[in-house]
């Protein structure tokens, strides 16, 4: 049915999910998988997480919308336990990821024209090669992937993008109508690309001394996934925008946010941005519960530690095979000397599901709910899927 009903938008694999539990799949056909992708990160503490669903549960039977016309008892806890988490003022709650990237891009501009003095319509923002930040017609304008880019022009201008972890390409980018650096700690749908050490910091750095805004991504790295709560923490950067999504739903809705202190968020008055569904109760009840869950630093201490016994295995893979791997916590990208697609497609026969990207790369995201148990199951049959 959906072959023949559904835009032929997606290439997944063939396996229809009835049912998911913890890091575990079943198909309608009762058989069962375990889940090595985690929704690119939306499921970071599992399917069926009780604590999440009984914050939904408890929310569904007190109310669900009222837009922001307006205020309702979750949205005042919701925005100030993130912005502690985030160690900022304010918080711009959305629904998806790519909202959010557009609210940080819209965020820089207004901030640049109204704080920085930039004059109208001059302002520039910085990406980086290999991004990947949404799919909406202003972000696709800046990426360099063919296939998220081609035939929908003509583009929004008003963006230079560099070598993804070139400093001096960086520097020689920025001038003095540079408001922003938009930047993924990781590079996620680009093959899970961990920009040289130092790097961050040395954005962080030019970002200060020119005056324009680090934004860090944080949609797929952040939120426990690479065994802190933020990617940027690795290299101990704070930037001045994070953009969150994903994992801050629980897996159960999408909930996205933008974070900033509020002498940049503080730049929106009435009217002037906001959505209808952004916000909403049953997203905020969620997004509470997910950031109780981040503060015991459980899942954290998850990703870092089964994250090592992960890479550690990975990188014992035979090199004849396996050209290279990457990533942080329980993030992975395996890059193959052949094609990745068939391999994906063994590891589904063997009960395992992950996800190639780029051609030639093997995603490995698993819940941070995963055992090391059923983590070594999973490098067990990648490696026979490997040989064959």
């Amino acid at each position: 049915m959906s072959e023949e009903h559904s835009a032929h938008n997606y290439h997944p694999l063939p396996i229809v999910v009835a049912e998911a539990d913890g890091a575990w799949l079943t198909d309608v056909e009762g058989n069962r998988y375990l889940d090595m992708l985690a929704a690119y990160s939306a499921v970071n503490f599992g399917h069926g997480n009780p604590r999440l669903l009984a914050a939904a549960r408890r929310q569904l039977d007190r109310v669900t919308l009222v837009s922001r016309a307006f205020e309702h008892d979750q949205f005042g806890p919701f925005v100030t336990e993130l912005a502690e988490l985030c160690g900022k003022d304010m918080v711009l709650p959305m629904n998806s990821g790519a909202e959010a990237v557009e609210t940080a891009l819209k965020t820089a501009r207004k901030w640049g024209y109204e704080v920085r003095g930039v004059p109208a319509d001059q302002a520039n923002i910085i990406t980086f090669e290999g991004n990947f930040h949404g799919r909406t017609t202003t972000i696709i304008s800046f990426s360099t992937d063919p296939d998220a880019k081609e035939s929908y022009g003509p583009y929004t201008p008003g963006f230079r993008t560099v070598p993804y972890g070139d400093v001096d390409a960086l520097k020689a980018a920025m001038d003095d109508l540079t408001v922003g650096v938009l930047i993924e700690p990781i590079q996620g749908e680009a093959g899970v690309n961990v920009p040289p050490s130092g790097f961050l910091r040395a954005v962080r750095e030019l970002c200060t001394a020119s005056g324009a805004l680090m934004i860090a991504d944080e949609i797929q790295s952040g939120l426990g996934r690479t065994g802190t709560t933020f990617a940027v923490e690795h290299e101990g950067v704070v930037p001045d925008v994070y953009i969150l999504g994903k994992a801050l739903g629980g897996g159960i809705m999408p909930v996205s946010a933008v974070v900033a202190d509020a002498d940049v968020l503080g730049v929106f008055k009435p009217g002037q941005h906001g959505s209808t569904f952004g916000g909403n109760p049953l997203a905020c009840a969620i997004g509470r519960e997910v950031i109780a869950i981040l503060r015991t630093g459980e899942y954290q201490e998850r990703s870092r530690t089964l994250g090592a016994h992960l890479h550690e295995r990975l990188g014992a893979l035979p090199g004849d095979v396996v050209r290279e791997v990457r990533g942080r916590g329980l993030w992975a990208g395996v890059e193959l000397a052949g094609l990745a697609r068939p391999v994906s497609e063994r590891l589904m026969g063997l009960g395992v599901l992950a996800k190639e990207t780029h051609e030639t790369t093997i995603r490995l995201a698993p819940p941070l709910v995963v055992s090391r148990e059923d983590l070594d199951w999973a490098l067990d049959r990648l490696e026979i899927a490997l040989k064959d």
